[in-house]
């Protein structure tokens, strides 16, 4: 099952008058490769920074300007275009183009597509620092925010005029991620709470030091995202330093105990869990207070034992039936299947990812992986070699498929 919420979407992308019109075609580009049908209407300002042909050659369609609005389509291009959309994105959004949106103006042919849709509106401003800050600009923001609008950015850094202030459009891949979010909802998981763990914990040795494992997060992180594309609220529980998925709540962590508790306390309400973090089974007994120096010869290092986390969620679950859905994994180096219907049974798992971490191509920090899914029910599915975006998207899959039988 494929959770792609870009996929025969119809997105109107509008470019005004600005230098970071430039970015708009990179966008436009990033919609078109995830899957979308993108149209884009360019006002006559943004002509003078960039071509249609530009948008043309990324989307693969017609990109329209003002010349379109009384060519031989007539007014009623406004209207097919507003009606058939899934969404409005205006990036860059300048300040006249807001002032137009905010009061109704229809003097384009953006600005009068804008007023026709019946879609979603997205913004990403960029203009001067002293634009996005007058109460003008300010007050016709609050007036598209009331009226629903999403307004994504602008950033801080170095504009045109030369100044360093609030105004710069936000980066394409970061609207990317929004737009994402927002062309989820309505999916499998809509209303539903999804925990998932991620990377490895690091389990503190001095101020310095600290044991982990080589886990990078990258499954896990996957896990979130098909997650968030099927529609779910998620909160992602990890130690990894990689970029947070748009729209899913992060809870950053270091040992395997706050990993813990953080777990029980969001899991509490939660509709499933998806412990793919590579949890530390030892920590050492003492933490020394100040580093501990090499002179001081070759110390010896007492390991206790890290709390199960999912036991401890499976103690939680006989109490109260939270989480209704528990995924467990299995990274192992040997006897890959009973090792993990051992865990299965051992953890009362819904379900466990197994897979073997010493393949080259399967392990940790790598891209693809390989991976059997055994079900409470007895069932086993062995996936192929793939993308950990598939992997990710087939465990969701499964959690869809068992929260629909309780």
């Amino acid at each position: 099952m494929e959770f792609n919420p870009f996929r025969g979407k119809k997105i109107i992308l509008g470019v005004s008058g600005s230098i970071a019109a430039y970015k708009a075609a990179d966008l436009a580009s990033k919609l078109s490769q995830a899957g979308a049908h993108v149209n884009v209407i360019l006002t006559q300002a943004a002509t003078h920074f960039i071509t249609p042909l530009t948008f043309q050659s990324v989307t693969g369609q017609r990109a329209y300007t003002d010349a379109d609005l009384w060519g031989s389509e007539a007014h009623v291009l406004h209207v097919g275009l507003g009606h058939q959309a899934d969404l409005l994105i205006i990036a860059p959004a300048t300040a006249n183009t807001l002032a137009k949106l905010a009061h109704g103006a229809a003097d384009d042919l953006l600005s009068v597509t804008a007023l026709a849709a019946t879609c979603p509106l997205v913004l990403a401003p960029a203009m001067d620092g002293g634009m996005f800050t007058h109460p003008a600009t300010q007050a016709n923001l609050q007036t598209l925010l009331d009226r629903g609008a999403v307004v994504i950015g602008p950033e801080e850094g170095h504009l045109a005029s030369g100044l360093i202030a609030k105004g710069r459009m936000t980066e394409p891949m970061t609207i990317l991620g929004q737009v994402r979010h927002l062309l989820a909802r309505g999916g499998p998981l809509q209303g539903r709470k999804v925990i998932v763990s991620a990377g490895g914990t690091r389990e503190a040795i001095d101020p310095v030091r600290y044991l982990t494992n080589h886990s990078s997060g990258k499954q896990g992180f996957a896990i979130a995202q098909a997650a968030l594309d099927a529609g779910a609220k998620v909160v992602l529980i990890t130690t990894a330093a990689l970029p947070t998925p748009a729209g899913a709540q992060r809870v950053d962590v270091e040992s395997a105990q706050a990993m813990l508790a953080a777990v029980l306390h969001e899991s509490q309400d939660a509709d499933a869990l998806v412990m793919a973090a590579a949890v530390a089974d030892f920590r050492p007994a003492q933490v020394a207070a100040q580093k501990i120096k090499k002179h001081s010869g070759v110390p010896t290092l007492e390991l206790a034992p890290n709390p199960d986390i999912l036991a401890a969620v499976a103690k939680q679950r006989q109490r109260s039936n939270w989480p209704r859905v528990v995924v467990g994994f299995a990274a192992e180096t040997q006897d890959l299947l009973q090792n993990a219907q051992s865990k299965l049974t051992r953890k009362a798992l819904d379900l466990i990812v197994a897979n073997d971490v010493s393949a080259a191509d399967a392990g940790f920090a790598v891209d693809t992986n390989r991976v059997t899914l055994l079900d409470a029910d007895g069932t086993q599915e062995t996936l192929p070699l793939q993308s950990k975006t598939a992997v990710a998207e087939r465990v969701i899959a499964a959690v869809i498929q068992r929260l629909n039988r309780t």
